[in-house]
């Protein structure tokens, strides 16, 4: 198989996922088995899409890689994208804790008040936030999925 063969494995994988994925994934998907190599056509992949004239890039988030809109095309046409299934009221204290990472819960619930605990719930268990016990209280941070799922580097 080509290079230029490769690459557009890689361009239909990355469009196909719902997820960032690693080179290795890549790899196994393709049929490439040398990781080194899946990085440099990725790298190639990504300033092609840098150079072109388009509203997509390839976006590199914690070591892994993802299909994604260039701004300001994202914030023109997302309200096509499905909403995030994501209350409101949670989706206002994830952009918080985004904000303030490893914010104490009881700081969140000082501001924000009981219902606080509920969102916090509802987002852990969408796996957007992880909780650490700190003391009385839990220091609350956002994940990875969070960044892929927002397209955060």
């Amino acid at each position: 198989m080509e290079e230029n063969d490769y690459k557009k494995l890689i361009e239909a994988a990355l469009f196909m996922s719902q997820n960032a994925l690693s080179p290795s994934e890549i790899s196994n998907i393709i049929g490439l088995a040398s990781i080194g190599k899946v990085e440099e056509l990725l790298k190639g992949l990504s300033e092609e899409y840098k150079n072109r004239d388009t509203a997509l890039e390839i976006a590199e988030i914690g070591g892994k890689y993802m299909l994604t809109l260039k701004e300001p095309y994202a914030s023109k046409v997302s309200t096509l994208a499905s909403g995030p299934d994501i209350s409101k009221g949670a989706l206002r204290i994830l952009a918080y804790i985004s904000k303030n990472n490893g914010i104490l819960q009881s700081e969140i619930v000082k501001i924000f008040g009981d219902t606080a605990y509920a969102y916090v719930k509802e987002l852990t268990s969408k796996e957007f936030i992880e909780s650490k016990k700190s003391g009385r209280s839990k220091k609350l941070y956002t994940t990875l999925k969070f960044k892929e799922y927002f397209a955060v580097p």
